[in-house]
């Protein structure tokens, strides 16, 4: 009886041992899978909700229906800084400007509400990518390093960049040669920025300090702590001289620095843009655009009217 006992009881074990290795077998293979996923930046199924492709941001761009999603919420979500003549507060704390009425205008052609959120311009490709707006349209320069990262509409505005400097330094500053080695200030991440510190620039050697917003700059040079800020022409025209708050300020003559472009900007790979183009051009061919610009004296500007 004890040697029948001890034999059954030998057989049992060698059944447990070898339902244990046929675990961790099984356990092992799923392991290796995932180790085998993770190295080519795979996890789980590649059709699953949860799956990691590479460049998954581009991947979903081109599939993903951003028209689809905007019409879905029912608004355009627009990211935009205070920047007078194209996005500013009136004195009834409105929200005007030429880029907040021809963003209107687009969006009623879109069937879907304007909704207008204040960004830190230094984030603003973040602020994209993530879906915290769904567009960047705030008198935008169009560069090749931006078009890197962002898909913009065609361009309807021309501008350049300026030198802005107190009105008693005018015979001081006439050239860019003049200007190498003034305390320069500019907006950070602006196409300001870009053209003070540019190799090639005559620039780029001048003691520089990057300001959070351009009215910032304009009042480091009005308070003596800074010599010369560069910003956008179509800004500068609106914020300096008489009658505004700067009236001790100016546009050093002569002076045009960067050539450029603006375009409003949406994610990579966005359907929208299509759609966003048809509505601009809509609204040049129906005079609309030329009466929005009217209204901040911005008519020549168009890129229609060049």
């Amino acid at each position: 009886m004890k040697k029948k006992f001890c034999i059954t009881l030998v057989a049992l074990m060698i059944a447990m041992t070898a339902i244990a290795f046929a675990g961790c077998g099984g356990g092992g293979g799923d392991a290796a899978k995932e180790d085998e996923a993770s190295s080519v930046g795979v996890i789980g199924d590649a059709d699953s909700p949860t799956a990691i492709v590479p460049d998954a941001e581009e991947d979903q761009s081109a599939t993903e229906s951003d028209i689809a999603y905007v019409k879905g919420n029912g608004s355009l979500k627009i990211g935009i800084t205070i920047f007078a003549p194209m996005n500013y507060y009136d004195d009834d704390g409105k929200l005007i400007g030429f880029d907040t009425e021809f963003a209107e205008a687009v969006c009623a052609k879109l069937g879907v509400k304007p909704e207008f959120i204040e960004i830190n311009w230094d984030t603003k490709e973040l602020e994209l990518q993530s879906k915290n707006i769904d567009c960047i349209w705030n008198g935008f320069t169009v560069t090749p390093e931006r078009a890197q990262e962002i898909l913009f509409t065609d361009s309807y505005m021309k501008n350049m960049q300026v030198a802005v400097i107190r009105a008693k330094d005018a015979d001081k500053y006439k050239t860019v040669e003049d200007m190498a080695k003034a305390n320069i200030v500019a907006e950070l991440g602006s196409a300001g920025e870009e053209a003070v510190i540019s190799t090639g620039s005559g620039l780029e050697t001048a003691p520089y300090t990057a300001m959070p917003k351009q009215t910032d700059a304009l009042m480091e040079v009005k308070a003596g702590t800074a010599d010369i800020a560069v910003l956008d022409y179509t800004a500068a025209k609106s914020m300096v001289g008489e009658g505004t708050n700067y009236s001790d300020l100016m546009m050093a003559p002569g002076i045009e620095l960067n050539a450029e472009e603006y375009a409003v900007g949406f994610r990579l790979g966005s359907d929208i843009v299509p759609e966003a183009n048809k509505a601009i051009a809509e609204l040049t061919e129906d005079g609309t655009l030329d009466e929005i610009a009217d209204k901040y004296e911005l008519t020549a500007s168009l890129i229609s009217n060049q």
